[in-house]
């Protein structure tokens, strides 16, 4: 249960951070904001580390086995320039659409193929058959 109200808080989060980095980038620049977006980012992760009671240090990040993982880091500020780019010429509802079919079906290639010490599960039709009528879902919302 609360992976399904985590899963809609993160939904509802980066709907609204989406329109509201696209608000800072109107008046700023696409690298401006994206940069106070991951420094703040960075702030409260660092208080939060701060108060949970530091389980780890960050010399545990030298212990990771397969490196190219600490690259979620830099991917995110790629995420954030494209959500800004994409709320800015789609709108908030079409990119959120269209961003949550390519994490839908980017995850399901991971999984089918066991990509990045993912489990491998095998493959399902019926998937398949729900990520199409998400996508004719976004073909009708879209049709004008």
């Amino acid at each position: 249960m609360w992976g399904f109200l985590i899963a809609i808080v993160s939904g509802i989060l980066m709907s609204v951070q989406g329109v509201f980095n696209t608000g800072v980038t109107k008046q700023t620049s696409v690298w401006v904001s994206s940069s106070f977006v991951q420094l703040t980012a960075l702030v409260v992760c660092l208080v939060a580390w701060f108060v949970t009671g530091r389980q780890s240090n960050f010399q545990s990040l030298f212990q990771i086995d397969h490196k190219y993982m600490l690259l979620g880091g830099a991917m995110g500020a790629f995420i954030t320039f494209t959500v800004i780019k994409s709320v800015a010429t789609l709108g908030p509802a079409k990119a959120a659409m269209l961003i949550v079919v390519a994490q839908m079906v980017m995850s399901y290639v991971i999984e089918l193929f066991g990509l990045f010490e993912v489990e491998k599960v095998p493959f399902q039709f019926r998937k398949l058959i729900g990520v199409a009528l998400f996508i004719a879902g976004i073909i009708t919302f879209k049709w004008e």
